[in-house]
């Protein structure tokens, strides 16, 4: 797949290239994101465990379960984050779900929410979904803030939702459809 260019960053799907460069982003990054991530083996913060990403990443791709995108700088061209849209399901519903995650050197730059506008623009252009629902912590401020920039709106608390850091955390949850936005058709 081609990159798609923003003006900051560019998103494309992750590949074997970017295996190293995974495998230091994920360390270095590894006491910064896990207090909103689920808890990962030692082994997922090794050369083999980043292999085991990146093939699922590249199979889910394929079979069009799942789209997972590094974040790049434009300048640089380096990996700096992650934005992935996972749990697809087409039939009536043609929804999935959107996670996503930065360098933590990288943040307040606003190249999350270019990330994630890039990586909605995908989904309802190329990979013709209809709606796309994000989850996130409460306390999880900045991510909310991507999200409202981006568009998408409230729906409400889902108590218990996911397994992060080893506990049973409550999620806002929040959706964009392709009808909510004007932007997608120019992404």
């Amino acid at each position: 797949m081609d990159k798609i260019m923003g003006k900051r960053i560019c998103i494309r799907q992750l590949n074997w290239t970017d295996l190293e460069d995974h495998l230091k982003l994920r360390i270095e990054n590894r006491n910064f994101l896990q207090p909103f991530e689920p808890q990962f083996t030692d082994h997922h913060y090794t050369l083999a465990g980043q292999r085991e990403v990146i093939r699922k990443v590249m199979d889910q791709w394929e079979t069009g379960a799942s789209y997972g995108f590094g974040v790049y700088d434009r300048d640089t061209d380096q990996l700096i984050g992650r934005v992935n849209l996972s749990n697809v399901s087409r039939g009536a519903w043609q929804n999935c779900t959107i996670g996503y995650f930065l360098d933590q050197e990288c943040l307040g730059k606003g190249y999350m929410t270019e990330a994630v506008r890039l990586a909605c623009g995908f989904a309802f252009q190329q990979a013709g979904l209809h709606r796309i629902e994000a989850s996130v912590m409460p306390r999880n401020t900045p991510s909310i803030r991507v999200l409202e920039k981006v568009g998408f709106q409230y729906i409400g608390l889902s108590k218990h939702h996911l397994k992060i850091n080893g506990v049973w955390e409550d999620h806002h949850l929040y959706s964009l459809t392709a009808e909510m936005v004007e932007w997608t058709r120019h992404y």
